[in-house]
């Protein structure tokens, strides 16, 4: 680490600390006047100066004397090292003057003698020349605020600095803010600024030789209480900001070579760009530069023991203050680009949620105005023409265990099958196992199928290609188990009957439908886990609360899948018999005031494997599969028995049909026919043998036999009935389930924020109030990236809950109870928030007081806006791969391996600049890299400095130094880190929203 070399190698390694921004080295210009003199109009071989400095070429400080001397000022003359030495030279103020060089007025009388030695009675102020009724009594202005041009000298006290430098340094400060008003004016050989604008002139001294010295122009002064009375000013802060910065090192001064291991020359001819100059009440200015806050804060470097003086009239104080005071003392902070860019992008989001609500207002208010049509349902009669389905299945090879076989055969599942049900009837499906059963009720109800299938399918009277409300129970049932079954039952209600019935007349038909499934012992029960794992109710009541949860949607024609299966022979006998009486009574249908309206018959269409005795002769009607093929379609009962009784002793391929046996279930008698006899020829649509139905087709029916099924259950045939809610209203229901889940099963959200109290404990435990040493920094980073690292892990809890819920979601997207997007949102709120957000807010709130991090406001919400938001981008992510992936196992694994990837691309274990370019592009698409930096940047800007001392050389510089040096951050990538984070959660957010449109849908 560099920490350790840094240790290891003391002083040299010291300096390069200083030195690391050598690299924006410019050349330093040559010229022929020092410190920036410029070369005079009346003598080209001579320069005027800057005051305090003189000679041929600028070189020689003044030494005694005063500024108002000019060219005629005695100097320090060049000592055996070739520079003038102040210290040396043994150079003395006069009374009445200060600082280094005794360039720094310190009383009224020391001006006003001065001046007068040198220019007797003449104007002060030319500049105001010509304005009467002025005090043009001199004072000496010892406050911060310049008003016309003033000096101050600072000592420089830095621990890294004094470490390499440990003699006294000095920094002189000319503030020239205008001219024109200074008794400097006309002082011979004297340059106040450059073309009369407002500039600064700087000289650093160590023990008495200039080292290098900088100008900036041009310049604002910014100050605060400001009065006008008195030489003093009594002015609590002044601050100077120069554009233009420009410095020159002096050849073989000690800080420009003088000392090879410390030459800093390159260092200091690259401060450019903006100056500030910071000073306040208490004799403190600041030296700032972004090349200076880099090494020594955002303070810059600070400058103690200031002195200030400046000789200027009372008029010149008087006349300033009252025309630009105000002005002064107005201030703002500019919005940066990457700000304004934030801010528009927060913005933007919210008016479009606004407008997304306003319009869901709306479209929800228009539709409980629609007039309700009274709810009849049933009168609706199938029949199903040539249905054949197959499917492709992968032939085996060879090969097959290392590449996808490209070799495809076809299985055919439905061979050309014909029937037809009456309303009010109860048809069974009989048939061995794979004889096509849960096929042909899934293609009547209308599901979505995986392979291909022909024929027809009509729903008379309605007209071909129309459908009317098919429900269908599946053979498995999901169930929402936190809640109870009136709830489920309401809330399937909720979302599939009109918003123009009103709530009360759902709640009636909800009764209803408990009463009519003989429900009411239950209805206040939860529903509980229908796999055995947890309490609830009994798999037959279960089965009922399925059957229920279609009724209430009032439909024409039921469908059911297996309803029996896994029920005892008497819970088997009383689905049944609720099935019966909703075919001879029809649905439960519901009038606008709530009383029952027309009743028609429901065709209800079971397929039933092996049913009892009992059970087999409840059904009206009996339709019998084998090898997908027709081998009965008629009335129930001891029909079939005839029937094959009358095939067989015709002969031919019905001679092998096994005879019945008195007594025998009959159900089991069709079965073995179906299995043992499976050759047997299908039955004509046109028989008639031993009474049973007719199914005559009309010639009209024929015309339409070659429609495609696929056609009948196109998207445009179903849009009709898509959605009966609003989403408004889909969004509120889902959002009403999802909270009487949360609260009902608290064990989730009490984990994931104890977890949080308890990871916060320890982790502010681990890095207890980091100091502010080298290393202490590097645990303050460190903490950091344990909670990014945490945050990544645990949101794996958000891909299990999609994982989980997800077989819900299925069935009750394929019974168009409402959209994705509404299902999304509910989920994001009552998983994001709950589950993510605050656990995190907690985690990090203990852990960033405990561990010392920036200490305000500002920093700590800044530090929570960017973990909230790096937790919305993993929440994403894995509700991404919960829904792209329907193993469960595969997401988790990919989610844990791609929380390692951020590790390694974060920049914290591996320095971002060390990484092969070929690999160095993936920490691009690394979120936890963007979040660590950008917290990096935001503890280091509250002026986080390091006090650390290394083999007994104390060291004082800059955190951001650090962070750049040992994970290469950069400073300036903070709004840029929070705009891709941003990003980030606009893809993942959409490329949920896609996933769960276009793939997350139930396919038979």
């Amino acid at each position: 680490m560099p920490l350790l070399v840094v240790q290891n190698h003391g002083l040299y390694h010291l300096s390069c600390v200083l030195l690391v921004l050598s690299i924006l080295s410019v050349n330093v210009i040559g010229q022929a006047c020092m410190n920036y003199g410029e070369t005079s109009p009346s003598n080209a071989s001579s320069c005027l100066c800057p005051p305090g400095f003189g000679g041929a070429t600028c070189a020689q400080p003044g030494c005694g004397g005063t500024m108002f001397d000019g060219s005629h000022r005695s100097l320090a003359q060049p000592s055996s090292g070739g520079f003038a030495n102040l210290t040396a030279s043994d150079c003395t103020c006069e009374s009445g003057w200060g600082g280094v060089g005794c360039n720094v007025c310190t009383t009224s009388s020391a001006c006003q003698v001065g001046y007068a030695a040198v220019n007797g009675n003449a104007s002060a102020t030319s500049g105001l020349d010509g304005q009467v009724g002025l005090n043009h009594t001199m004072v000496c202005n010892t406050a911060p605020t310049v008003w016309a041009a003033g000096e101050l000298s600072c000592q420089v006290n830095n621990p890294t600095l004094e470490a390499l430098y440990p003699l006294g340094s000095t920094l002189n400060i000319l503030r020239t803010l205008n001219g024109s008003l200074s008794p400097l004016h006309n002082t011979s050989g004297t340059l106040l600024s450059p073309s009369t604008s407002s500039s600064i002139y700087a000289q650093l001294m160590y023990a008495g030789v200039e080292q290098f010295f900088c100008t900036a122009s041009p310049c604002t002064q910014t100050s605060s209480n400001s009065t006008t009375t008195g030489s003093s000013g009594n002015t609590a802060s002044s601050t100077w900001t120069c554009q233009n910065l420009s410095c020159s090192c002096i050849k073989n001064a000690t800080f420009c070579g003088g000392v090879p291991v410390s030459n800093l020359t390159t260092t200091i001819s690259g401060l450019t760009g903006t100056l500030v100059v910071a000073c306040d009440s208490t004799n403190t200015c600041h030296f700032q530069q972004k090349t200076i806050n880099s090494v020594f804060g955002s303070q810059g470097l600070s400058m103690e023991g200031c002195v200030f003086g400046e000789c200027v009239t009372q008029a010149v104080i008087d006349t300033t203050n009252a025309t630009s005071s105000a002005a002064a003392t107005s201030g703002g902070t500019e919005l940066s680009g990457g700000v304004i860019a934030g801010l528009v992008i927060v913005g933007a989001i919210i008016a479009f949620g606004l407008a997304f609500i306003a319009w869901g207002w709306y479209a929800q208010r228009a539709a409980k105005k629609l007039p309700f049509n009274g709810g009849r349902s049933g009168g609706i009669s199938v029949r199903w023409s040539d249905i054949s389905y197959t499917v492709q299945s992968p032939k085996s090879s060879p090969y097959s265990l290392i590449a996808k076989s490209s070799i495809q055969e076809e299985k055919n599942i439905l061979d050309s099958v014909s029937g037809s049900i009456e309303s009010g009837q109860l048809m069974a499906i009989l048939g061995p196992s794979g004889a096509g059963k849960t096929t042909l009720v899934e293609l009547i109800a209308g599901k979505t199928k995986s392979g291909r299938y022909t024929g027809s399918i009509t729903f008379p009277p309605y007209a071909p290609g129309r459908r009317p409300r098919v429900a269908f129970v599946p053979q498995s049932d999901i169930l929402p188990s936190m809640l109870t079954v009136r709830e489920a039952l309401t809330f399937a209600a909720s979302l599939r009957l009109p918003e123009s019935l009103p709530a009360s007349s759902k709640a009636a038909l909800v009764s209803t439908v408990i009463s009519k499934l003989g429900l009411d012992g239950i209805a206040e029960t939860r529903i509980g886990a229908t796999d055995g794992t947890g309490r609830g109710i009994s798999g037959g009541e279960a089965r009922r609360v399925s059957i229920g949860l279609e009724l209430v949607s009032c439909p024409d024609v039921l469908v059911c899948d297996e309803p029996t299966s896994g029920l005892d022979s008497v819970s088997a006998f009383r689905i049944i018999k609720v099935l019966k009486e909703l075919a001879r009574e029809g649905g439960v249908t519901v009038s606008h005031q709530g009383s029952h309206g027309h009743r028609k018959g429901v065709a209800v269409i079971c397929s039933v494997h092996q049913p009892s005795s009992r059970l087999y002769h409840t059904f009206d009607s009996v339709y019998l599969l084998s090898n997908g093929r027709t081998l009965y379609s008629g009335p129930g009962g001891l029909a079939p028995i005839q029937y094959f009784k009358h095939m067989r002793e015709g002969g031919g391929a019905g001679a092998d049909i096994l005879s019945y046996e008195e007594g025998y279930n009959v159900a089991d008698y069709l079965l073995d026919i179906a299995s043992e006899s499976p050759n047997i020829s299908s039955m004509p649509l046109d028989s008639n043998a031993v009474g049973e139905i007719t199914l005559s087709v009309s010639s009209e029916e024929k015309a339409d036999r070659g429609k495609d099924v696929e056609a009948l259950l196109s998207k445009r045939n179903l849009a009709q009935g898509m959605y009966v809610a609003t989403f408004l209203t889909q969004l509120q229901v889902l959002c009403g389930r999802e909270w009487k889940v949360l609260k009902r099963d608290k064990t989730l959200f009490f984990a994931h924020v104890c977890v949080a109290c308890v990871l916060g404990i320890f982790c502010g435990g681990l890095y207890y109030q980091a100091n502010l040493t080298i290393a202490g920094f590097q645990a303050r980073i460190g903490c950091i990236f344990f909670m990014g690292s945490l945050i990544a892990f645990s949101s794996l809890s958000a891909l299990y809950n999609i994982v989980e819920i997800r077989p819900l979601f299925l069935r009750e997207r394929s019974n168009w109870y409402y959209s994705p997007t509404a299902w999304l949102l509910s989920r994001l709120i009552f998983d994001v928030i709950p589950l993510r957000i605050i656990p995190t807010i907690t985690v990090c709130t203990i852990t960033y007081w405990m561990a010392g991090l920036a200490n305000d406001a500002v920093h700590f919400f800044k530090f929570i806006f960017i973990i909230v938001l790096y937790t919305l981008v993993m929440t994403l992510f894995n509700f991404l791969l919960g829904t792209l992936f329907r193993n469960g196992g595969i997401a988790i694994l990919l989610s844990a391996l791609s929380a390692l990837y951020q590790m390694t691309f974060a920049g914290f274990f591996v320095h971002l600049a060390s990484i092969p370019p070929i690999l160095r592009w993936l920490q691009w698409l690394c979120p936890l890299k963007y979040t660590l930096e950008a917290i990096s940047i935001n503890e280091v800007g509250s002026g986080l400095m390091i006090n650390d001392t290394l083999q007994g050389v104390p060291v004082n510089i800059s955190a951001t130094l650090i962070m750049q040096l040992l994970f290469g951050f950069g400073l300036n990538n903070y709004y840029r880190d929070i705009l891709v984070l941003f990003a980030f959660t606009a893809v993942f957010g959409v490329a949920v929203v896609a996933v769960v449109w276009l793939r997350v849908r139930e396919r038979r």
